[in-house]
């Protein structure tokens, strides 16, 4: 049998088929103007510092990183990192490891390529503002919406300018809940809720105070 199909491989075989799926999924709520990717962020609870469990989730830079881009490093990490050391217990036993086995000793991989290639992700993307007293300064300025409709319960990635000329990425949800706005839509931001801010169109589109 191949390595692909050989049942002790199994596990690998599954987050691969994972991550391909993961993939098309995203790939059509794109086109669609959804994207799965918020929508898992916006299900997580924020993470504070006090808690065992959130320290480890930020070492693993949840929070700084979309969760399903860390999902696919995780899976990528553990499927090739399993094929690896199938092959070569194949190479040096002539037998693959029991699948329970094999898919075990692959976990710490999965966590370390997560970490690892999270970290590299995180100096690249755009992050919300840390910061609570900057979270609550940018109410009251106007975001432009540049990616997916907003609607109720469903964000769109938006940015706005602090006072200082700085610009911030967040996810908006219209404040109005039969309201949608659209990518390019100006929004003015009235309240945070959680991770998300809601807002209402822009009332005075001349006066844009990104």
């Amino acid at each position: 049998m191949s390595l692909f199909s050989t049942p002790e491989n199994l596990p690998f075989g599954i987050a691969f088929a994972l991550i391909v799926g993961i993939a098309v999924l995203e790939g059509v709520g794109m086109m669609l103007a959804l994207s799965p990717s918020n929508w898992l962020d916006n299900l997580l609870p924020e993470l504070h510092s006090d808690s065992g469990l959130d320290k480890v989730l930020g070492w693993l830079h949840l929070g700084r990183v979309p969760s399903l881009v860390l999902v696919l490093l995780f899976l990528t990490g553990y499927a090739m990192f399993g094929f690896s050391l199938q092959l070569a217990s194949h190479g040096l036993s002539g037998h693959y490891l029991p699948a329970w086995l094999a898919g075990l000793v692959a976990v710490p991989a999965g966590l370390a390529t997560m970490r690892a290639c999270g970290a590299l992700v995180a100096h690249i993307i755009p992050h919300d503002e840390s910061s609570a007293v900057s979270e609550l300064s940018l109410l009251g300025r106007t975001a432009v919406i540049y990616a997916g409709h907003a609607r109720a319960g469903l964000a769109a990635q938006a940015r706005v300018r602090d006072e200082h000329g700085r610009t911030h990425h967040l996810l908006v949800e219209p404040d109005l809940q039969d309201e949608v706005l659209e990518e390019g839509s100006q929004v003015l931001l009235v309240r945070k809720v959680a991770a998300i801010y809601r807002g209402i169109r822009n009332p005075h589109p001349g006066l844009l105070g990104e």
